[in-house]
């Protein structure tokens, strides 16, 4: 038999320390970490209208501010729709105001004068009934005379009353009923014009956070759907890492605990809380487990670092998830 140039025992126990070197390949395996990646939870803009993009102030890729426009669409027709609203809530509030007030000063002295021709017809014929009753009592005329002359001046009197009461309707503003109506006239077209400002405010959209620009998912003329995204945002609160932990370790975690997180590139470790632990297990049949499938058990967990150290983790980057020594919940 032809001998190994290099004992054999010897071989084995530089395997076995080699086996040592590698991570996990002695002592506890959960020295290595659980195994993650970096997840992010995205900012989809979009409008609640349709339109055509006519312009995108943005790119993937490129830092925004809150508040920096992001994307606006064609609007035409919602301008249009605020200066008519516009000019029926002026009209309204016209309306309204006119109501307050009594009919203009020609009007009135229209009825003045009426009232004056009325006054002096009802003292011609006071004089004129005067006569008449004098009349009658010498013989010189008939009763009936009389009775005619008695009818005309109750009849200038009764103009005289009705162009006063004129003049005096003239000056009054309009009854509490219709200046309710007026009132209620001037709200509702105020907000039809807040429905029309809203209309075209949506058209043009904003970023609600600082965040970077993840995507773009349309170009200027291209025909936008209500509700289709056009932007993707990536506020740095909203980087998180998602890691599965077996079923064994999951009762020494908690909501609020701390991990550190290492990932290839990242430098040194950050630090992480724990903001969600899953219900329900994965990677196992759902309706027998036997022991040694229970041994494949894992739950999956997220904890989101702070914002400051949130862009070094980029999503789907593989992460490395171990318990904080000093682990406390926040």
């Amino acid at each position: 038999m032809r001998r190994l140039p290099f004992p054999l025992h010897r071989l084995c126990g530089c395997a076995a320390a080699l086996a040592c070197m590698l991570p996990a390949g002695c002592g506890d395996p959960r020295d290595a970490g659980w195994s993650g990646y970096a997840d992010a939870d995205y900012i989809y803009v979009s409008s609640p209208l349709p339109g055509t993009l006519s312009v995108l102030a943005v790119e993937a890729g490129q830092q925004v501010g809150r508040g920096k426009p992001l994307f606006a669409l064609e609007s035409e027709s919602e301008k249009a729709a605020r200066e008519e609203a516009n000019a029926r809530l002026e009209a309204a509030q016209s309306q309204a105001s006119d109501a307050d007030k009594g009919k203009r000063e020609p009007e009135v002295a229209v009825n003045r004068a009426q009232l004056a021709q009325a006054r002096a017809a009802a003292e011609l014929a006071q004089h004129d009934l005067t006569r008449k009753r004098e009349l009658v009592a010498r013989g010189f005329i008939s009763r009936a005379q009389l009775d005619e002359a008695q009818a005309t001046l109750a009849q200038a009197q009764a103009r005289v009353a009705e162009l006063a009461s004129a003049v005096q309707v003239a000056r009054l503003p309009a009854r509490s009923d219709a200046r309710d109506a007026a009132d209620a006239q001037v709200e509702a077209a105020r907000q039809v014009l807040r429905q029309s400002e809203w209309r075209q405010q949506q058209k043009q959209q904003t970023a609600p956070s600082d965040a970077q620009v993840a995507d773009t998912f349309s170009r200027p003329g291209e025909f936008v759907a209500a509700g289709q995204p056009v932007v993707a945002l990536l506020p740095p609160a909203n980087i998180k890492a998602r890691f599965y932990v077996p079923e064994s370790e999951l009762p020494k975690l908690a909501l609020g605990q701390d991990v550190l997180v290492e990932c290839d590139g990242c430098g040194a470790a950050l630090r992480a809380r724990i903001t969600r632990i899953a219900t329900r297990p994965e990677y196992t049949p759902p309706v027998i487990y036997s022991n040694s499938q229970r041994r494949k058990l894992v739950f999956m967990l997220e904890a989101k670092p702070a914002p400051a150290d949130a862009p070094r983790l980029r999503p789907g980057q593989p992460l490395s998830v171990k318990a904080a020594a000093n682990a406390t919940g926040r």
